[in-house]
């Protein structure tokens, strides 16, 4: 992905008469790829219809909560967004494509917007987190914010989305309110520093 903080991962599959068997979360490869380890603190599993667009989330650094998504049944995009003040990439998204399929996941520190739209009905996401739910600490970004401009593929269908998804702020607005995450305090967080 080209948002740093952001990894793409692609897991060895070993497919036989049997099926397929993967490793599809090792904490020592991913510290290995990315430079640090994901603290585990909560699982999560949505389950969506085909066009629903979920996020744009972020919580407030520290505590965060870096995520590793994948998707165990149906197809998404999922989308990075920078939202750290600060950032060479500052405002920026990157998309890839998670399927049952290649069974690829994307590894986002903390500080990063995370969103996802659903290109098939049932479609399961399952989310390791760093931190457990604290609605005080969370936050949103619209998904479809025009200075954003995120790509909803024409395969997703008619788009939809909870109302507080829909109604969340603008980007502009989020940054004006002194909302977004700063992006120098993330990082030193994000490597065991002090935020």
């Amino acid at each position: 992905m080209d948002i740093a903080g952001a990894f793409e991962i692609r897991p060895e599959h070993w497919d036989d008469s049997r099926g397929t068997f993967l490793e599809w979360y090792r904490f020592d490869l991913l510290e290995k790829a990315v430079g640090r380890s994901l603290d585990l603190r909560q699982a999560n599993i949505s389950v969506s219809r085909r066009g629903v667009v979920r996020g744009i989330h972020y919580a407030d650094t520290p505590p965060g909560q870096a995520k590793y998504v994948t998707v165990p049944r149906g197809a998404i995009i999922d989308y990075a967004v920078d939202l750290r003040v600060g950032s060479p990439t500052f405002g920026e998204w990157s998309s890839v494509r998670l399927d049952d399929v290649d069974r690829n996941a994307v590894f986002l520190e903390e500080g990063l917007g995370h969103a996802f739209v659903a290109l098939a009905d049932d479609t399961v996401v399952s989310y390791l987190v760093s931190s457990t739910y604290d609605p005080a600490l969370e936050h949103g970004v619209s998904p479809f914010d025009d200075e954003l401009a995120l790509t909803f593929p024409s395969e997703a269908g008619e788009l939809t989305a909870s109302d507080k998804d829909r109604d969340a702020p603008t980007f502009a607005a989020a940054q004006s309110a002194g909302n977004l995450p700063d992006y120098d305090a993330v990082q030193s967080y994000a490597r065991g520093g002090v935020a």
